[in-house]
């Protein structure tokens, strides 16, 4: 039989047990794998790469395209980047996809018929992770959405429901406030969906969207949201399903794929046998359905559906109401190798359709560029004394063949007429504009205001320019405008 090359990292922490474990159930499943192993994670921090992997990783990486990773240990400080955010930005895993679902009555939970699948955008949002200190009180954090990553990961959920026989994909964001950048999430979601008539789709504002989902999930089919969302709300729903330990995750781009456990290295937890390997394994199911090996996936899920099933468990999902046995992680292993070939008599048992998982991935067809006029320019200020006032006197000398429109302080207008009671940092946005309403602005205008502030010894941080695209708006009004 041939054999499918897969790139495998053992991780941190208790990764190399579970790691172990998982490949020990494969391998006697008869997965007709060949295993290239590198290293990622502490060890490689603390030789210098930031990143947590060599750069020679990457050759294995994109020769195979599987990645199968246990968890990692990133240390503390340093300023060492995520090793998950640079695999999936590097080889565009645009797609997070996690499953999250119950097991009762084996394992406990109060969502008995819970079986939700979270697809989170994998590349973008605040996790492109620029950030910059601008003053001593104020930090920024960079909240990118592209129009190619909504499409992306909307079509994902979509196909996904398709394939999958789900009925419904629900969005979640929050663009009552974010009204630019989720509200593109938004707006995509709506487009897309109007391609897929046989699917039922919805909206929520992800407070309320998240309440619901921790109350009721069973009225949940498949969620997509942006990134971080997507992150804190597939921990909760795998949690409320029944353990986050449970959870198997798969990252899905157009030419290479990493699957993993959702949780994390629990050092305090190594090398004491005790690690639950299921989260692993559940990742590696995701990939045996992903390289075309559907019944092997089948094989290895059903099988550990029945070991579940006859109360065979690790210490973290024991109850002395429905557990048989506590077992650790390699006597776990075994229990599911022994039980290779059988079916779950009260869960579900798993099918799977032949081949790969049939989402081919989207071809983005850029729009027809819009008319875009530069109307005015936002300078943001470090201002030491907090007062807008004195502030003001000191921009209208310098404003020049611009108006100043407006100061805002973490959003909030501070001036004009703005309300005593506002807080003022040390960090203010200031708005100026053309002259009469209507009118455009130029860049060396923004150069000779920025040239004036410099010699008034006004510490400006940064300037974002004012666009409208068609005439409409490309940047948000102060609170108070």
């Amino acid at each position: 039989m041939a054999t499918i090359p897969i790139t495998v990292a053992k991780g941190d922490g208790i990764g190399p047990e579970i790691m172990d474990a998982t490949l020990t159930i494969l391998k006697e499943a008869g997965a007709p794998l060949e295993i290239e192993e590198i290293a990622i994670g502490e060890a490689v921090y603390k030789a210098g790469h930031t990143s947590g992997i060599e750069p020679s990783a990457w050759e294995s990486l994109r020769r195979t395209k599987v990645f199968l990773k246990a968890p990692i240990t990133t240390p503390q400080g340093g300023g060492y980047k995520s090793l998950n955010v640079t695999v999936r930005k590097t080889l565009g895993l645009y797609a997070n996809v996690r499953p999250c679902v119950s097991y009762h009555p084996f394992i406990q939970t109060k969502h008995p018929v819970m079986n939700v699948v979270i697809v989170r955008e994998n590349e973008e949002d605040l996790y492109a992770g620029i950030e910059h200190r601008q003053t001593d009180e104020v930090y920024q954090c960079l909240k990118l959405i592209s129009r190619p990553g909504c499409e992306k990961i909307c079509h994902y959920a979509f196909d996904y429901a398709r394939l999958n026989n789900r009925k419904k994909v629900t969005c979640f964001t929050k663009d009552n406030i974010m009204k630019l950048t989720d509200g593109l999430f938004h707006k995509v979601f709506d487009e897309v969906a109007a391609k897929y008539p046989d699917i039922e789709n919805e909206h929520w504002i992800v407070d309320i969207g998240a309440a619901k989902l921790a109350d009721t999930p069973e009225n949940f089919d498949v969620i997509v949201m942006p990134n971080l969302y997507g992150d804190v709300l597939s921990d909760v729903a795998a949690q409320i399903a029944g353990s986050v330990g449970l959870a198997g995750s798969a990252n899905i781009g157009p030419t290479a794929a990493m699957f993993e456990a959702i949780h994390g290295s629990a050092p305090r937890r190594a090398g004491q046998n005790l690690a639950n390997p299921s989260g692993l394994l559940l990742g590696s199911i995701l990939m045996l359905v992903h390289i075309g090996e559907a019944e092997m996936a089948e094989r290895v899920h059903n099988a550990w559906l029945r070991t579940i099933e006859d109360g065979v468990h690790t210490y973290d999902i024991y109850d002395e109401s429905v557990s048989k046995e506590k077992v650790g992680t390699k006597e776990f292993a075994q229990a599911v190798v022994a039980r290779l070939g059988q079916k779950p008599e009260q869960l579900a048992a798993v099918t799977y359709k032949k081949g790969t998982d049939g989402i081919k991935p989207f071809e983005y067809t850029p729009p027809t560029p819009q008319k875009k006029e530069l109307v005015g320019v936002d300078v943001f200020v470090c201002d030491a004394t907090r007062d807008a006032n004195k502030l003001s006197e000191k921009l209208l000398a310098v404003a020049g063949d611009l108006k100043l429109k407006l100061i805002t302080s973490r959003g909030v207008k501070v001036w004009p007429e703005g309300a005593p009671e506002t807080y003022c940092a040390d960090h203010t946005r200031c708005r100026f504009v053309a002259p009469e309403a209507g009118q455009t602005i130029t860049h060396e205008q923004i150069v000779g205001l920025l040239q004036r502030c410099a010699g008034a010894s006004i510490d400006f941080i940064k300037t974002e320019s004012l666009c409208t695209f068609d005439g409409e708006i490309g940047y948000s009004l102060g609170q108070g405008e």
